[in-house]
């Protein structure tokens, strides 16, 4: 059993560096001029070729159930793989990797926050007040913790689509949690995959369309590689093996690593600087994710 949770601690150790590292490799992305919309629609598109094999004929065994439930899986499809994963590749070709994973490191505040809304689960005053001091982190970290961005509402417009594509993202999870699925893991993002891709093909030729071409030479294969195999599909199966070892809730602090993976890799790889309204914002955020776990005595 000892030696089972080892892995389980490594194989989540490394889902969750994989996905700090599509950080990474979205900036690299940005300065060898990759299309976001493009090389999101790469990444998914090779995604699903290579999940067919393994997952074609669950998904043709349950056709009539898929195209029951087709408006919902539409929806999830949408906030994850096209808005999400677009949002974010775009993004940082105007934002510090470290500004967008510590506001994406709000997500699973958000999560709280986006259920109450949708009413799939009840709130208590702990969450609510995790919710405030998260938002109030991602202000500071929007506006540089300088009053004057705010008040000219002068903004970073990469920060502004990251506050965007983590509520995208909220919102995918929290529908996800909201029902009961007959898929498996691996057949249910196939069918995702397959809905998100539906809508980034019109996104794709607009990007290309209006110039934004995609030159494939070495780096564009190396990203694409990594875009792929590493945040698309390896750090999902170790995950998926982490979680049903040792369970979701010790797994969840598996992803609050991702920030400080992240910002440690762009200060050695990009020469970033964390600055101070990082660590104010930092700080809210960190309270809000300690106040939305606490539990209410007898409730």
């Amino acid at each position: 059993m000892k030696n089972k949770n080892k892995l389980a601690y490594i194989l989540l150790f490394f889902a969750a560096l994989f996905w700090s590292g599509n950080f990474l490799v979205g900036k690299l992305a940005s300065y060898y001029q990759i299309p976001p919309f493009s090389l999101n629609f790469y990444r998914w598109f090779f995604a699903w070729l290579i999940l067919a094999p393994f997952t074609i004929k669950e998904i043709f065994e349950n056709r009539n159930y898929i195209m029951n439930n087709y408006k919902y899986y539409a929806v999830l499809g949408i906030t994850s793989v096209t808005i999400f994963n677009s949002i974010v590749y775009y993004s940082l070709n105007f934002t510090q990797v470290i500004s967008g994973v510590l506001m994406i490191s709000t997500i699973p505040v958000m999560i709280i926050f986006i259920s109450s809304i949708l009413k799939i689960e009840k709130t208590n005053i702990f969450q609510i007040l995790g919710v405030s001091c998260s938002f109030v982190g991602v202000i500071l970290i929007i506006t540089k913790a300088n009053l004057q961005i705010l008040m000219n509402l002068d903004f970073n417009k990469g920060d502004i689509t990251m506050v965007i594509g983590m509520l995208s993202w909220a919102t995918y999870s929290a529908l996800l949690k909201k029902k009961k699925h007959k898929l498996s893991q691996l057949t249910l993002l196939e069918v995702v995959i397959s809905f998100g891709f539906i809508f980034l093909i019109p996104i794709y030729f607009i990007e290309y369309q209006t110039g934004y071409r995609i030159n494939v030479d070495e780096n564009f294969l190396m990203i694409l590689f990594y875009v792929v195999f590493f945040p698309g599909l390896i750090s999902f199966i170790f995950w998926i093996k982490g979680v049903s070892v040792i369970g979701a809730n010790r797994s969840g602090i598996f992803l609050h690593m991702m920030p400080i993976l992240s910002a440690i890799l762009a200060i050695i790889i990009f020469n970033e600087k964390f600055m101070f309204y990082h660590m104010l914002g930092a700080i809210f955020i960190l309270i809000g994710i300690l106040l939305s776990n606490r539990k209410i005595a007898n409730a």
